[in-house]
């Protein structure tokens, strides 16, 4: 049996697992069933929340999002030191991979053998494999498309990805859906650099300011938001985010029933448009242009929902970091900056604002005093940062990779040496600086080591960050 097939049929049992009851049911049975598709979507749509909670955990971790201050999750990717040998980059690159291989089996052989098979069924798969495909590109140096491959190169991954959204949108008649896989097509333009096609489908969809694509996950059948576990859920408080970005945590809770009330995550916002717009403004010396897209901005996330919540048993009382604040002190993004008000939070003073959808400090007056284009993208990229936090994004931001698995390649021949080392640009700081602040002993304020918003603008032209410039 050829390798592809093997797979294939671990994929069956995963959906059949999680479909029917009868251990009995093979193969030919479920592709003889009615609508098979339809299930199988459903098995893609449990399969996409998985692989989106490995790719949340790992890279909010690597990056300076959060830090683990327990010892259940990788130990070392807030140095960042990530290796090929690490199991979980293994782990990360298996849950991609088992995603884009659901959706090609969904297409080559579901689908084939469904003759009621919906063109909307037809359509999400062509979307998990085209967000899988985004995925890989995003978070990888490089990876295999098929089992046992050469393994393409990012910017491969992301122009394939380009390709399934096409098809996903030709293929489905929901507003909603075609939106988001638009968006998508736009971010995925946008990590290529390329500004003429990422500013005019993003421009497209400014008007659309609910726009809101969502994974959903069930925690009575075993699939929880692994995130929201890690910043809410578990009491050893495994996950602490880095001071300045306190207000912002945490993005998903549960009242009552944690299993009962599992938050969903972004996949494509409304304010990711705008985001790509204000870049590409700056990218082109529209300093006014760029300013007016960010009020604009401020505007959309101004109308995203909040909700109070009782977070007071949060004490940040982890066993790697010991002097986390708890109170209400002041914050700054490096030792030259001035002590700012409200980013740490009282949790034991009452309940607090909590954003689920997005949330950002950023004001209109902030946005308005930048004289220089790079002040304004600083704002960028503070804005991203606490916009997209929790899900999954500012690693891409920082320009850090992953590499291809050592499992990979022990089992793949063509798996190259040079694809085994993962990319971290040489103005990352190393041995945790990135997750480091300092309390002042006397006053509690926080003063962070670095403000990696100022890094990425100081290093916009290298090849790492900043895809615009």
């Amino acid at each position: 049996m050829k390798p592809r097939n093997i797979f294939q049929l671990l994929l069956l049992l995963v959906v059949l697992g999680s479909c029917v009851d009868n251990p009995n049911v093979t193969e030919d049975i479920y592709l003889n069933t009615p609508a098979p598709s339809k299930s199988w979507v459903n098995g893609l749509k449990r399969q996409l929340a998985l692989t989106m909670n490995s790719v949340l955990i790992n890279t909010e971790m690597t990056s300076d999002n959060y830090f683990n201050n327990y010892t259940l999750y990788s130990k070392v990717f807030d140095g960042p030191q990530i290796s090929y040998t690490d199991v979980d980059v293994n782990a990360l690159q298996q849950e991609i991979g088992r995603l884009r291989e659901m959706a090609d089996y969904g297409l080559e052989i579901v689908v084939a053998e469904d003759e009621d098979v919906e063109d909307e069924s037809v359509a999400y798969m062509h979307f998990c494999r085209g967000f899988a495909l985004l995925l890989a590109g995003e978070n990888f140096s490089g990876l295999p498309i098929e089992p046992l491959a050469e393994v393409s190169d990012w910017r491969t991954l992301l122009e394939v990805a380009l390709e399934e959204f096409d098809i996903a949108i030709a293929q489905t008649a929901d507003t909603e859906a075609i939106a988001a896989y638009q968006l998508l097509k736009a971010r995925t333009y946008y990590r290529l650099g390329d500004l003429d096609n990422a500013k005019s489908i993003a421009g497209s969809l400014l008007n659309n300011t609910s726009l809101l694509y969502t994974v959903g996950f069930d925690g009575e059948n075993g699939v929880g938001n692994e995130m929201q576990n890690a910043t809410f859920t578990s009491t050893q408080n495994r996950f602490a985010p880095l001071p300045r970005l306190d207000f912002l945590d945490p993005k998903y809770f549960d009242e009552g029933t944690a299993a009962s009330d599992q938050k969903p995550v972004s996949l494509a916002k409304a304010e990711e448009a705008y985001l790509i717009v204000m870049e590409a403004l700056l990218a082109e010396n529209d300093l006014n242009g760029a300013k007016t897209m960010g009020i604009d901005l401020l505007n959309v996330v101004n109308t995203r929902p909040i909700e109070l919540l009782d977070d007071s048993r949060e004490l940040r009382n982890g066993t790697n970091r010991s002097d986390y604040p708890v109170t209400a002190v002041q914050v700054r993004e490096n030792g030259e900056a001035m002590f700012k008000d409200g980013y740490v939070l009282d949790r034991q003073a009452g309940d607090i604002t909590v954003h689920t959808v997005s949330g950002t400090k950023v004001t209109e007056e902030d946005i308005t005093a930048a004289t220089t284009n790079d002040q304004l993208l600083y704002l960028v990229y503070r804005l991203r940062q606490e916009i997209f936090i929790s899900e999954g994004r500012r690693m891409n931001d920082l320009g850090i990779r992953y590499p291809v698995s050592q499992t990979e390649q022990l089992n793949n021949p063509n798996v190259g040496d040079s694809f085994t080392q993962a990319v971290i640009p040489s103005f990352i700081p190393l041995d945790g600086g990135m997750d480091d602040f300092i309390v002042d002993g006397t006053t509690g304020n926080v003063t962070m080591l670095y403000d990696m918003n100022q890094v990425i603008v100081d290093n916009k032209t290298s090849e790492d960050v900043a895809p615009f410039h």
